[in-house]
């Protein structure tokens, strides 16, 4: 192969890997809820940042729209995801069928391969929770759902539930971080349990148990997620200027 024929060759593998850098990191910048649904993406500054052109960024955002990340708005550009009211209201009437669907079917269908790599993805959720890495929490429960998805090896459940974990993972960046949610560590440490449990029962071929497991596995995160919807009101006078009125913060 001529010198010519190589650095062509390094210079397209380079920009394959930009490209799905990108794609990977705008993914993970959206369930950690580094880009806030509803906000603008800027196309300009994101090929700058990630050293692509803007032909292969909208290849990208193309992808990330069909797989329920962003929404395509014409003329007017992307947007990240919004949790609307009605999204999520549909969440979470969705999530308990799905999850539980999705535990069953992984329980029966499983390969050994598969409880392997759950078994390798509960590892490094610990390790995130030992280190107490909040953000690789998410991610790393995100990811041992998605696998149970590929276990579960439906084709109409698979992508109801990866536009599922999408936000469960933006809201689950409260549950995973106690001191944003009030949730104390033993939540966290429960539903880490949880996950070895589901790891014995699919390895068991416990279906019936497996799905059961997944309602408890999600009650144990849904009660708290009000809080991303009603955050706590600020602490402040509602007639500043009378001199009887009192803060809330000094009663």
């Amino acid at each position: 192969m001529s010198a010519g024929k190589k650095n062509a060759q390094r210079s397209g593998d380079a920009g394959g890997n930009r490209k799905l850098f990108c794609y990977e990191d705008l993914k993970r910048r959206i369930l950690t809820v580094e880009l806030e649904p509803g906000s603008l993406i800027d196309e300009t500054k994101i090929s700058k940042a990630y050293g692509i052109s803007r032909s292969p960024l909208r290849e990208i955002l193309r992808q990330l729209s069909g797989e329920g990340f962003i929404v395509l708005q014409e003329h007017r550009g992307a947007i990240v995801a919004p949790v609307t009211l009605k999204t999520f209201r549909g969440f979470f009437v969705a999530a308990p069928m799905i999850y539980a669907a999705v535990a069953q079917l992984a329980a029966q269908n499983a390969k050994p391969q598969q409880i392997e790599l759950l078994k390798e993805e509960q590892q490094r959720f610990r390790n995130a929770i030992r280190v107490g890495d909040i953000s690789e929490r998410a991610l790393s429960n995100e990811r041992f759902h998605m696998i149970m998805g590929e276990m579960a090896d439906n084709e109409f459940l698979m992508p109801s539930l990866r536009r599922l974990l999408i936000d469960h993972t933006r809201l689950g960046m409260n549950f995973f971080d106690p001191s944003q949610s009030g949730l104390p560590d033993d939540r966290i440490l429960a539903a880490a349990d949880q996950h070895d449990e589901f790891i014995s029962l699919i390895s068991a071929r416990e279906a019936e148990k497996a799905a059961a497991l997944s309602i408890a596995h999600w009650e144990l995160s849904r009660g708290d997620w009000g809080r991303f919807a009603a955050p706590r009101s600020l602490d402040i006078s509602l007639n500043p200027g009378h001199p009887k009125q009192k803060t809330a913060a000094a009663e």
